[in-house]
């Protein structure tokens, strides 16, 4: 059992932070006090990492990605949690898992073209009725006599819907069948709603859409019929651990050092109140927690590349490594004071976009009965080693 890290992903790990720190660091005000990243300058950074080979990290190497294994994409998420989060899908992108069912033609007119950042897809799943209930969907698409499909409903909160010219949407084709689609922005029938503005991670636009008879070609059905819903989940599974669980734990490493740092040096009553012993408390179980938190993320992803079934794990890591860092970033705010409360640090908006990682992508209350039910089924296999 080797806890260390080899030079490789130490490299690896420093280049990213590097690229971050240099190119993406100078933007983050910029988009909070704009509400948006300007589009010269999203492409700009887009092309940069692509550069230094920082894009589609997640994809196997033969289509032009990175080739890394879960545990190597995790270190890097990690490090995206100490950025904002539309410089991160414009530096690293947003490539899915699903686009890796694409056959045929597909390859070359949605995979290939996705990866290389050529072309930027967004998965669409939540709907107004159905957010953690992702079964619950309404948007449905009918087969046609001649093989292609009309698609109809609407989809919402779909992030990054403003950038992306074509969408992974998941829709009812039987009663109890959902199957996923490849639908191209500018098809007939297809128009885009408003932006649903946040409390936080500004700059990200989460749109709705509507689908009005859209006609889809016979080709843009990804993977089978009746796939969907295990393509949808597959995808959620590395999102939660990822994008959720990884950035989280890499953003309260961030406000955790911030949080630190200021202890150290602001002064009252005469001694830093790092010194005073609540201070530490706060401190303290800052630390212990991402450390907890870090090492659950690990371990699921280790899970992941020997090809054991890590969906519960997963579900841990949603609940703890998000909860985590809404009480670092809470903690922090008190640690700050009334400067923590004040636009002119960035701690409010640690807190602010910290809020969401509790939310999306399941619920902590839903993934909580998941893990309660699996607990009942299996027993101590769960939670005690080799049983």
């Amino acid at each position: 059992m080797d806890f260390s890290l080899n030079e490789e992903q130490k490299m690896m790990i420093a280049t990213v932070r590097r690229f971050i720190a240099e190119e993406l660091k100078p933007l983050e005000d910029e988009i909070e006090n704009q509400g948006f990243l300007a589009q010269e300058k999203a492409q700009a950074v887009h092309e940069k990492a692509k550069a230094l080979g920082l894009y589609a990290m997640n994809m196997p190497a033969e289509l032009g990605g990175g080739g890394l294994s879960n545990l190597d994409r995790i270190l890097c998420e990690e490090q995206f949690g100490h950025t904002t989060d539309i410089l991160i899908r414009r530096a690293f992108g947003n490539v899915y898992e699903p686009l890796l069912h694409c056959k045929g033609e597909q390859v070359a007119r949605w995979l290939k073209p996705a990866v290389e950042g050529r072309r930027t897809c967004a998965i669409t799943i939540t709907e107004s009725g159905a957010g953690s209930d992702a079964a619950g969907i309404k948007t449905h698409a009918r087969r046609n006599e001649d093989g292609t499909w009309t698609l109809n409903g609407s989809k919402h909160f779909i992030s990054d819907g403003e950038w992306s010219d074509f969408f992974l949407v998941s829709a009812k084709t039987g009663e109890k069948e959902i199957s996923m689609f490849m639908v191209d922005k500018g098809l007939p029938g297809f128009t885009v709603g408003k932006d649903q503005k946040m409390m936080g991670i500004r700059g990200t636009p989460h749109l709705e859409l509507f689908f009005d008879n859209v006609p889809l070609e016979p080709v843009a059905l990804l993977g089978e019929q009746g796939q969907g819903f295990k393509l949808a989940m597959g995808a959620l599974n590395v999102v939660r651990l990822a994008q959720v669980g990884a950035r989280a734990v890499g953003k309260a490493s961030h406000v955790c050092e911030l949080m630190v740092e200021y202890a150290n040096d602001r002064k009252q009553f005469g001694q830093k109140i790092g010194d005073f012993q609540l201070v530490q408390q706060m401190l303290a179980d800052s630390v212990i927690e991402i450390n907890a938190a870090r090492w659950m993320v690990y371990q699921a992803a280790w899970m992941l590349d020997q090809g054991f079934d890590a969906r519960e794990q997963i579900a841990m890591v949603k609940v703890h490594a998000a909860e985590t860092l809404g009480r670092v970033v809470d903690r922090a705010v008190q640690v700050f004071g009334g400067m923590g409360f004040c636009k002119e640090l960035p701690i409010e908006r640690y807190y602010r976009d910290a809020r969401i990682y509790r939310i999306f992508d399941g619920t902590s209350e839903i993934h909580r009965t998941v893990i309660a039910k699996s607990a009942l089924k299996k027993g101590a296999a769960l939670f005690d080693l080799n049983r």
